[in-house]
Parts: structure tokens; C-alpha cells; sequence
């Protein structure tokens, strides 16, 4: 009996324990797959949230009090993202989210950060035409990627556009956007090919025949890549096994970068372009600093670095910084601090979170080299700041988002004069 009431009394002082520990930390969310099509990309992400949260308790946490990581597993599951997000929000009690790659993971969580009013840090391109009162979009809106990367190509000569993409919201909403520039840019349906395949798609032959007859009607032509996932390395090496080349038909990709390309034979691909705001060959002492970093927390030197680490580390600095200004966790209030909030970026400058959530970067365009880094060659001359809505689609072009007080609004229609929705 004596030994069930001991037992019993270690249980409930472990607990207590175990409530004061928890009590005394900071929980943050990490929210990417570990497994399945998008992992090839996502665990990365939860690598780098890692690093950020342990050197930021060496500099002695936030408020006083140790950073924990919740680290969960989605699993590439559109769906299991919002029941992992409504876990570590309600269950685990966690400050924030830093989380999703594809934009159907994000709207598969946004219903469950705007219930809850919780904060969700998105670090991916992605395709606009959204902006909520709980998200901060640290990854490029089209106006900070694609159509830059289209601008370049026009100004290389291409006249002939393959508009190629995995099948989900992202590509088909970014495509949407294209294909209104291009038009508005006096380019012709029948100059304009458009393709969707699945996640994890395998069989690139018919396609690449495709491409390469669309590609000999006499005109230069370009793919503009919107596919995601592991399906970019048959992806490519379909191009290389049908003698495709960049100056046959070069390949502006919107979704591989450095981490992608260091599974892959890159010597074929060379000259292939892909459209950023970062590459890990750019040249600045935070960006040296912040390799050096990464090396030394994956005692692997041979780790690359890629854009959607940067626009993490970006995020994850905002996120730091006003929740000091703001004194609290308190979603609200940190959302109202973020708003201004400027941090370093790893190209050399500042970056600022702008009132419609959305940030200032540059724009980068750069060559596959055989070594699987990016040589940049092409570059904005100063900050783009992201566009939450297209000026290109009829129902976009009059909406602005400002969630500052007392507009609060993220689709403000500047005609009527009126807030289409509570949030976006």
C-alpha cells in the first residue's frame, strides 16, 4: 500500500513537474512533411527551424523563457495538416506555426488558424490572391517571382511559352496569372501551352515529346516551371535523355532550388534557370554567417542552403523581434508588431513585413551550374514589396490588403469602397 502511495506521489510530482518545465517555455510549431512527395523539400525546413530555435536559447531564449519545438509529421496529407495544425494550437499550446509548402496544405490550415486566432508563418513562393488576418506570407508573392522570370525571358527573345505545373492551387492560380501577362503582353493562345500532372508524377516522356514539338515551330521557347516535389528529378531527367537544353529550350523553374538539386545529376541541366529572392552562392557576410551556421548545427558541410530557408530565418527573425516589442505571445498583439517590422536578409539587406502581411525581398534570376548552385544573372536593382492580389485577373486588380487599424481588411475593394470578407 505504502509502495502504490509513493508511486502515486512520484506520478503526480513528475507531473507537476513536467507542467512547471512547460510552463517556463515557449512552444513553437513546426509544421512541414517529413514523409511522403514533399519531404525531398519540407525537411529541410524543419532542420532549419531547429538550428533557429537552438541558437536562439543560446542567446537566452524570448521573455525570459526556453524556445521548445513541436516538430509534427503531416506526412505530405492535405488534410492531416489541418488536423496537425488544430493539435499544436489547442492541444500543445503552442505561440506560432512555421509550417506548409504547398499552397492546398495552406488552405487546408488557414480555417484553423482564423478559428483559433493563431499565427502561421509561410515560407514558399506561392501563387497570391489571399491575405489573412493570422498568416505572414515570407515566401514570394507571383509579383516577386514569376512574373520577373517572365520579364527575363521576354527579354532573352522567347516568344513561345510552355506553362508547366503539378496539378493543385499553386500552379493553376500562378498559370492563371501568367497567362493573363502574357496576353496582355500581345502573346497568342495558340503560343501558350499549358500541362498539369500529379504530385509524385513519374512518366515524363509524351510530355517532353510535347514540349519539344511545341518548341520547333520556328519561335524560341521557354517552360516556365510550376512543378513541385520529388517529380522534378524524372522532370529533368527526361529533358536531359531527350537531348533537351537550355539553349534549345531553357527551363525557368519556380520550385527547384540548391536542396533539390543535390540529388540530382545537374551536369545535363546545366544553363536550365530557375527564379528566387535568395541562392546560397549570393555573397554577404549574414548570408557566410548564416552557411557557416547551418554546417556547424548539421555537422554536414555539404548541406546546401536554399530560398525557402531564408525566407524562414526571415520569418522566424520577425517573429522574435515583435514579440519583444509587443512584451507577450499574444497573437494579437504580435500581429499588430509584426506589421514594420524589419529584419536582415541573407542577399545583403533588410526586409520589411508590409501592412497586407506580405514582405520586401529582391528578385533573383539564376543558371543551374554543374555543381548544383545557381549563377545569379539577372537581379532587381532594389526591394520588390509582395502583391497579396494580382493586377492581372479582373476579379484581383481592385483589391488591396491593409490589416492595419482601421481599415483591418485583406481584400478592400478600392471601387466600392468595401471589405469583401472578415479575413481574406
Amino acid at each position: 500500500m505504502k509502495r502504490k502511495f509513493l508511486s502515486t506521489a512520484m506520478l503526480a510530482a513528475a507531473m507537476l513537474s513536467a507542467h512547471a518545465m512547460a510552463a517556463d517555455t515557449i512552444k513553437v510549431g513546426v509544421l512541414h512533411s517529413l514523409s511522403g512527395t514533399m519531404a525531398i523539400s519540407e525537411t529541410t525546413l524543419k532542420d532549419t527551424m531547429l538550428m533557429l530555435i537552438d541558437e536562439q536559447n543560446k542567446k537566452g531564449g524570448l521573455l525570459g523563457k526556453k524556445l521548445e519545438p513541436v516538430v509534427v509529421d503531416p506526412a505530405s496529407n492535405w488534410p492531416l495538416f489541418a488536423e496537425k495544425a488544430r493539435e499544436l494550437i489547442a492541444k500543445d499550446k503552442v505561440a506560432a506555426v512555421f509550417g506548409c509548402w504547398t499552397s492546398v496544405s495552406r488552405k487546408s490550415v488557414l480555417p484553423v488558424f482564423e478559428e483559433l486566432d493563431s499565427i502561421l508563418f509561410y515560407p514558399v513562393q506561392y501563387e497570391g490572391e489571399e491575405s489573412s488576418k493570422n498568416v505572414f506570407y515570407t515566401g514570394a508573392a507571383p509579383n516577386q517571382q514569376a512574373i520577373p522570370a517572365v520579364d527575363y525571358l521576354m527579354d532573352q527573345g522567347v516568344k513561345r511559352w510552355v506553362l508547366a505545373g503539378t496539378d493543385y492551387v499553386y500552379p493553376r492560380t500562378t498559370n492563371k496569372i501568367l497567362e493573363a501577362y502574357l496576353k496582355a503582353k500581345g502573346v497568342a493562345d495558340s503560343d501558350i501551352m499549358i500541362n498539369y500532372t500529379p504530385f509524385g508524377h513519374s512518366d515524363w516522356q509524351s510530355i517532353v515529346s510535347d514540349i519539344k514539338k511545341f518548341g520547333s515551330a520556328g519561335k524560341k521557347t521557354a517552360v516556365v516551371s510550376t512543378v513541385n516535389g520529388d517529380a522534378n528529378v524524372p522532370f529533368y531527367k527526361e529533358l536531359a535523355n531527350q537531348g533537351v537544353t537550355a539553349d534549345d529550350i531553357p527551363v525557368v523553374a519556380f520550385s527547384v532550388g540548391e536542396e533539390e538539386l543535390s540529388g540530382m545529376d545537374t551536369s545535363p541541366l546545366v544553363g536550365h534557370l530557375a527564379a528566387w529572392n535568395y541562392f546560397e552562392s549570393e555573397d554577404s557576410e549574414q548570408n557566410d554567417e548564416f552557411i557557416e551556421q547551418w554546417h556547424k548545427f548539421t555537422k554536414d558541410d555539404n548541406r546546401v542552403t536554399n530560398d525557402p530557408m531564408e525566407a524562414t530565418y526571415i520569418g522566424f527573425n520577425m517573429w522574435v523581434k515583435a514579440v519583444q516589442t509587443a512584451g507577450t505571445t499574444d497573437p494579437d498583439a504580435v500581429q499588430q508588431a509584426l506589421i514594420g517590422t524589419s529584419v536582415p536578409n541573407l542577399t545583403g539587406g533588410y526586409s520589411t513585413m508590409m501592412p497586407n502581411h506580405h514582405i520586401t525581398k529582391p528578385v533573383l534570376i539564376g543558371e543551374i551550374q554543374d555543381d548544383g548552385q545557381f549563377q545569379t544573372v539577372w537581379k532587381t536593382s532594389g526591394l520588390v514589396a509582395g502583391d497579396a492580389w494580382s493586377d492581372y485577373l479582373p476579379g484581383s486588380k481592385d483589391l488591396i490588403s491593409d490589416w492595419r487599424a482601421p481599415l483591418s481588411c485583406g481584400n478592400y475593394n478600392v471601387k466600392t469602397g468595401k471589405c469583401s470578407g472578415q479575413n481574406y
